[in-house]
């Protein structure tokens, strides 16, 4: 089994974990009712400031792997039609842009970051990567994904509101169209106003770093610029990962939200939260699940008991 394998394994029982984790007293604070008394939250412009002093710290690039399994967990990014075209929401340094340029000619992905720095050092990795045509599928721009809506070049009101006469065409005759593939876009192709939409969104390790209470907004975002049987594709911090156990009780800032002592977020999920964000968005859901790994560390010798949730979400035909 190829290392990439490791991060989709089955390693132990989640529900199993939860019951250790929630009979363990030491740690009966991470489950406290949190006061709604909280100081301010960080303004969009200090957030971004958090993030590039982030990525600068971790300059070397030894921080973020090349997250190869991806392909693996999502084969759609490998079987789907030829330039077809992935929103990547946070794209950090590049980690997860990589591996899906490499596994896929002629695919287009359009990245986004709120970090300068991030998207200084994304632009660099895949330089460096010699991946063949990069120049031309392979777009970087400046965006706070939870503060506002995705700029109007990447899928126009006009399109957007095709998107929405298409599902409404679609339900209204669904067995007729039943059949219709992922990235059928004969009709909604590029205009000189936009893009036209996008076939796949990817949130991966992203909306955690969000304020809980911004994660709606992002979610119906990211369906507005999906064209209609576009997949987003999810991967994030679960509930009772070893990271969300190891904080202290003075690092709550909200209800299974933290803050690290730099200044950046995170929010750990469990099923029952990301569903409802997704299909309250509008989304059918198609995958869900914890992806329960072990590992040891190699200096210590101790187990480690990582969580993540993964999920695959289509918007309607």
């Amino acid at each position: 089994m190829g290392r990439e394998a490791e991060y989709f394994s089955k390693d132990f029982d989640w529900k199993k974990l939860k019951q250790e984790v929630e009979s363990n007293p030491s740690l009966s604070y991470h489950f406290q009712p949190f006061d709604s008394i909280s100081p301010s939250l960080p303004s969009p412009s200090q957030d971004s400031q958090v993030w590039n002093q982030f990525h600068i710290r971790h300059s070397t690039g030894r921080f973020f792997k090349e997250r190869r399994y991806l392909l693996k967990e999502f084969p759609e990014l490998l079987s789907c039609d030829e330039y077809s075209k992935v929103l990547e929401v946070g794209c950090g340094n590049g980690s997860t842009a990589l591996p899906i340029l490499r596994g896929r000619d002629n695919i287009i992905i359009y990245a986004c970051d709120c970090s300068n720095e991030a998207l200084e050092r994304a632009n660099k990795m895949i330089e460096v990567s010699n991946v063949g045509s990069v120049a031309h599928r392979f777009h970087l721009f400046h965006y706070d994904f939870s503060t506002s809506g995705f700029p109007k070049w990447l899928a126009c009101d006009s399109c957007k509101g095709h998107f929405l006469q298409k599902q409404h065409d679609q339900f209204s005759d669904a067995e007729e169209n039943k059949d219709i593939s992922l990235n059928n876009s004969s009709a909604l192709r590029e205009s000189n106003c936009c893009t036209g939409g996008v076939d796949f969104v990817t949130l991966i390790f992203t909306l955690s770093a969000a304020p809980l209470h911004r994660m709606p907004a992002v979610t119906r975002e990211c369906f507005s610029v999906l064209k209609p049987g576009g997949l987003l594709l999810f991967r994030d911090y679960g509930l009772y990962d070893m990271t969300m156990l190891r904080f202290e009780p003075d690092k709550r800032v909200g209800f299974r939200e933290y803050m690290r002592s730099d200044g950046t977020r995170s929010y750990f999920f469990c099923t029952d939260t990301v569903r409802d964000l997704f299909t309250g968005s509008g989304f059918n859901e198609l995958e869900l699940e914890y992806c329960c790994v072990k590992s040891i560390n190699r200096r210590t010798g101790k187990s480690m008991h990582r969580v993540w949730v993964h999920g695959k979400f289509q918007k309607p035909f």
